[in-house]
């Protein structure tokens, strides 16, 4: 059965773990990514309010941790999040997490 990287941005805090996690995992250089984190903004909001996010989004290297995976564990993204925003499995297993809520789905 297909899983599914499944990413509730609401909850994330944008710390970078995920990054960081994936780069040791696979031993990826500083500037290469598995999953990257993208800045939006900042917006100026009000004169003294300027608010920005970061957005966890998997790159072209991203494989799910299919190594990982196969020893019966989750992605390191997943395992590492520490906003615990960041969820993986079948749609089945995701719906109940995701329902009615602004998350991304990843293939």
């Amino acid at each position: 059965m297909r899983k599914y990287l499944a990413i509730d941005y609401d909850f994330c805090t944008g710390c970078h773990t995920c990054e960081i996690a994936c780069q040791q995992e696979h031993g990826l250089e500083p500037d290469q990514f598995g999953i990257e984190l993208t800045q939006i903004g900042p917006d100026q909001i009000t004169d003294r309010y300027w608010q920005f996010e970061f957005v966890p989004i998997p790159t072209d290297r991203c494989d799910r941790c299919t190594m990982r995976q196969a020893e019966g564990k989750p992605p390191s993204c997943v395992q590492h999040c520490q906003a615990g925003c960041i969820y993986y499995g079948t749609l089945e297993e995701l719906g109940p997490r995701i329902d009615k809520k602004k998350v991304a789905i990843f293939s």
